[in-house]
């Protein structure tokens, strides 16, 4: 069994490592690095996602995702082109189609905003760029009802512009459970590692 933890944009896979110190030792943990794994190619979402797919595909399965915000969209993508790979789903702060016009806001500002803000985060200024343009046509739509393996859908309490997504991202996967982390915003894995870290264990160690 290997469990992977997805960094959002504008992580990176340090931003785990106050809730994974707070799981089981036993646990086989991967944290990859997404600016690392797509390489040298352009960063589009097609390009990272492939990267990440080949990743997983070479990892001991089943899979238990967990994914933040982009990491959310790339787990979410993963588990309906490999169902038959994924034991679980923790999706926080997800989108399953993509707000345009957030993106197109989003963009803006990573344009006006100087290179030397985007040196910690692992992509450059041009990377996150291209990588949110081409996330404009993501649309998992018509495919979630075809999600069967346990799905667990979380948000910050204080994450207004994520809930709507993850209750409606709720109801169109089957069987899936929502809950809000209370003292929390967007990034849920920084905010509230050991709120977190409990539901976790909860949501995968029953018992």
């Amino acid at each position: 069994m290997s469990y992977i933890f997805i960094h959002g944009l504008g992580q990176t896979p340090s931003s785990w490592d106050q809730l994974t110190a707070q799981l089981p030792t036993d646990m086989q943990i991967y944290q990859p690095c997404l600016a690392a794994i797509a390489g040298d190619k352009q960063m589009t979402y097609e390009n990272l996602y492939q990267a990440f797919e080949s990743e997983c595909n070479r990892m001991e399965t089943p899979l238990c995702l967990c994914g933040i915000s982009l990491g959310a969209v790339v787990a979410l993508q993963y588990a309906l082109n490999h169902p038959e790979k994924v034991k679980s789903l923790m999706l926080i702060a997800p989108q399953y189609k993509m707000p345009k016009l957030l993106l197109s806001v989003q963009n803006m500002i990573f344009r006006i905003l100087p290179k030397t803000m985007f040196y910690e985060m692992g992509f450059s200024k041009r990377d996150m760029i291209t990588l949110t343009a081409s996330m404009k046509r993501i649309d998992f739509t018509p495919l979630l009802h075809e999600i069967t393996c346990p799905s667990f859908i979380l948000c910050g309490r204080k994450d207004r512009a994520n809930q709507n997504a993850a209750r409606m991202l709720a109801d169109l996967i089957p069987n899936a459970k929502l809950s809000f982390i209370d003292n929390a915003g967007h990034e849920v894995n920084i905010d509230a590692p050991a709120a977190l870290a409990g539901f976790i264990k909860e949501a995968w160690f029953p018992g």
